[in-house]
C-alpha cells in the first residue's frame, strides 16, 4: 500500500510545461488522501485556459498508475493565478490579471481580437471582464450587440453581460449611434479611471482591456494608474503597422509594464478550395517585432469574411461557429496568452518570496546586532 509521501515524491516528477516547476512545489495538488488503497486528490491546475491542461492531467494518472494503484479519484479545477501586485488599497482587488491589448496605429483589429480573446477565455469558465477604453470610437458594444444602458446600484455602475462577460464602454453612454465623442486630454484620463474604480467589475480572472490605437492619454493612464499585468501587441504584417507597433512597444518598456506578447492579425486568406495561404498584407511582420525584442510571439490570426461579418453582426465566430478553424484558432491563442500570465504570475511570486526572504533575513539580523551590541 502506497503512502502520502510516495505518491507526493512520485508527483514531484510531473512539471508543468511552461512554469518548468513540478507540480508538488507549485501547491497544485490539494486535499490528498489513501484509503483502502485509494488514492484521491484534487489537482488544481493554474487556468482553466492552460493549453497543457490534458497533458498534465494525463501525466498525473500516468504516474499514480505506475505507483500500482489500482483505483484513483482524481478531481480537476483550475484556480487563476494572481499575475500582478495587489495591495490592500488596489482599486481592483478583486481582478486577478489585467491584460491591455494595444496597438501602435488603427485598423488593425485589436478590438476584434480582444472581443474573441474574452470570449475564448470566459468559453473555458475563467470569469472575464472586457473595458473598452477607446473613449473616442467605442465599438465593443456593437461587436457583442449589446445596446441597453448600465444601471447604477450604490454608485457603481453594473456593466452589461454578453456570453457571461462583464462589459463597459463609452458606446453605452452616447445618446445616439452617431454622436462624436469630442474630449480633451484630462477628461479622457478622467472616463478612463471611472471606469476602472466605479464600475462594479467584482472578482474576475482576466479584465482584458481595450485600448485605443497608438501612445496617447488612454494607454498612459492605465498604465500609470493600476498594475497591469501584461500588455498584448497586435499588429498586421505589412511594415507601417510593423514599424508603429514597435514605438508602442517603445512606450510600455519606459513604463516597466510587461510585454505578453505580440500577435499578428489578418496575416493571410485561406482559399476555401484548395486551403493554400494568400498573404494579402505581406509576410512575418510579427514575427519580426518577437524577434527584435525579444518577446513571445503568440500567433497568426487569418483574415476571413466569418471574422468580421460576427464582428458586424455582434456574435462573436467563437459563440456562432465554434467547430471552424477561425474559432480555433482564437482559442489556441487564448490559451497560449494564458500560459503566458501564469508564467508571469509564477515569476511575480518567486520574487516576492524572495524580497520577503530578504526582508526577513534583515530583520534577524538587526535583531540580533540589537541583543549583541553593548549595553551602556
Amino acid at each position: 500500500m502506497v503512502s502520502v509521501d510516495t505518491v507526493l515524491s512520485a508527483l514531484k516528477k510531473v512539471v508543468d510545461p511552461e512554469l518548468h516547476k513540478d507540480i508538488v512545489s507549485m501547491g497544485m495538488i490539494k486535499e490528498l488522501a489513501i484509503n483502502n488503497g485509494k488514492v484521491a486528490f484534487t489537482l488544481e491546475l493554474t487556468t482553466p485556459a492552460c493549453p497543457f491542461n490534458s497533458d498534465i492531467e494525463q501525466d498525473v494518472r500516468n504516474t499514480i498508475a505506475n505507483l500500482g494503484v489500482k483505483e484513483l479519484e482524481l478531481k480537476v479545477t483550475a484556480r487563476v493565478m494572481e499575475g500582478r501586485a495587489i495591495s490592500m488599497d488596489e482599486l481592483l482587488p478583486g481582478v486577478k490579471n489585467i491584460l491591455a491589448v494595444a496597438s501602435g496605429k488603427g485598423g488593425v483589429g485589436k478590438t476584434t481580437v480582444s472581443v474573441n480573446l474574452a470570449m475564448a477565455l470566459a468559453k473555458t469558465g475563467a470569469k472575464v471582464g472586457l473595458l473598452d477604453a477607446d473613449i473616442y470610437g467605442p465599438s465593443v458594444p456593437l461587436m457583442l450587440g449589446l445596446k441597453a444602458s448600465p444601471e447604477v446600484i450604490n454608485n457603481k455602475i453594473q456593466p452589461p453581460i454578453s456570453e457571461g462577460i462583464k462589459v463597459i464602454s463609452m458606446g453605452f453612454f452616447y445618446e445616439q449611434s452617431q454622436q462624436a465623442g469630442i474630449y480633451r486630454g484630462p477628461i479622457i484620463s478622467g472616463i478612463v479611471k471611472q471606469f476602472l474604480t466605479d464600475v462594479n467589475w467584482g472578482d474576475l480572472d482576466y479584465l482584458i482591456i481595450d485600448l485605443p490605437p497608438g501612445t496617447g492619454d488612454a494607454p498612459l493612464t492605465i498604465a500609470q494608474t493600476i498594475p497591469i499585468t501584461g500588455i498584448l501587441i497586435v499588429t498586421t504584417p505589412q511594415d507601417v503597422a510593423m514599424n508603429v507597433a514597435v514605438k508602442a512597444i517603445g512606450m510600455f518598456n519606459k513604463l516597466n509594464v510587461p510585454i505578453v506578447g505580440v500577435i499578428e492579425n489578418m496575416s493571410y486568406l485561406e482559399c476555401p478550395h484548395c486551403k493554400e495561404h494568400t498573404h494579402i498584407f505581406g509576410k512575418g511582420g510579427g514575427q519580426l517585432v518577437s524577434e527584435q525584442f525579444k518577446i513571445p510571439f503568440i500567433g497568426e490570426i487569418p483574415l476571413h469574411p466569418q471574422i468580421m461579418t460576427g464582428s458586424d453582426i455582434g456574435k462573436s465566430v467563437i459563440i456562432s461557429d465554434p467547430d471552424s478553424i477561425h474559432s480555433h484558432v482564437f482559442s489556441k491563442v487564448a490559451k497560449t496568452i494564458a500560459g503566458r500570465i501564469s508564467v508571469i504570475a509564477a515569476e511575480m511570486r518567486v520574487q516576492q518570496e524572495a524580497e520577503s526572504n530578504q526582508s526577513q533575513a534583515g530583520d534577524s539580523f538587526s535583531q540580533a546586532e540589537a541583543h549583541n551590541a553593548p549595553h551602556l
